[in-house]
């Protein structure tokens, strides 16, 4: 019996049990296997229920371990480090159409995947801000500089309070309060040991991506103002600063 077989056994429960399967205690070995089958798909729905804790909230118990049951059947891990299982699993809610009923869904999901890859991010130092000052001043430099960001920043955009709402569920807002169709951006980052959800604009949003990505401040800024003529570019750098966001500073452009 090959390994793959197994594992597509193992991983479909239309499939009989492999042959060739055996019990040491003489017990049916077809029995055994479904019983095994069943206790890994149980392991895999728990460890999505830890990640995804307000996602199932959201839907309730039920609705969620037969979601999550699912997506472990057709998406099983493909590491041995489980604590990043469940990546795709946003994408997979945005697809189950029992779901449909809360389109913020996913998105809320997303949020909690970015918090749990945020809190096992690589460590890396902040800039002092007397080094952010320096550069700061210098206009001739400044459009051109590039800046690194903590390896646990993200930003997710969404047409939804993903941020209010997975506040709610954390007893800092009252969930009746919350309008889940007002459109939300939040910074995900983990500042010292501590992983912060943060609401930001929409233009801060994109400002952060742009730098992400490696765009240049000016560009970066030109980007965030074509969202919004409003954007507060000292307000946006001093957040990061003090989040201890910002790991290197690069004035003569990308880092090498």
């Amino acid at each position: 019996m090959s390994l793959s077989i197994f594992a597509a056994a193992l991983l479909n429960p239309n499939l009989p049990a492999p042959v060739g399967l055996t019990a040491w205690n003489g017990s049916d070995p077809a029995q055994r296997f479904r019983v095994y089958r069943n206790n890994v798909i149980v392991s895999l729905v728990d460890a999505l229920a830890d990640t995804f804790e307000v996602t199932q909230e959201l839907v309730g118990e039920e609705l969620f371990r037969a979601m999550a049951r699912l997506y472990a059947y057709a998406h099983p891990p493909q590491s041995r480090l489980m604590a990043f299982y469940g990546d795709e699993f946003p994408c997979f809610i945005e697809s189950f159409s029992p779901a449909t009923a809360l389109p913020y869904l996913a998105d809320v999901a997303l949020l909690e995947y970015r918090r749990v890859v945020a809190y096992h991010a690589a460590d890396v130092p902040g800039v002092g801000a007397e080094a952010v000052a320096d550069v700061l001043a210098d206009d001739v430099f400044l459009p051109a500089l590039v800046v690194s960001l903590h390896p646990s920043i993200s930003v997710v955009a969404s047409a939804f309070a993903v941020v209010s709402l997975w506040a709610a569920h954390q007893g800092v807002l009252e969930l009746s309060a919350v309008a889940p169709e007002a459109s939300e951006t939040a910074l995900v980052l983990r500042n010292g040991i501590e992983v912060e959800v943060l609401q930001i604009s929409a233009a801060a949003g994109a400002f952060i991506c742009e730098l992400r990505a490696g765009t240049n401040l000016g560009a970066a800024a030109a980007e965030a103002t074509g969202i919004d003529a409003d954007f507060d570019l000292v307000a946006i750098l001093g957040l990061l600063l003090q989040k201890s966001a910002i790991t290197a500073l690069h004035p003569s452009g990308s880092p090498s």
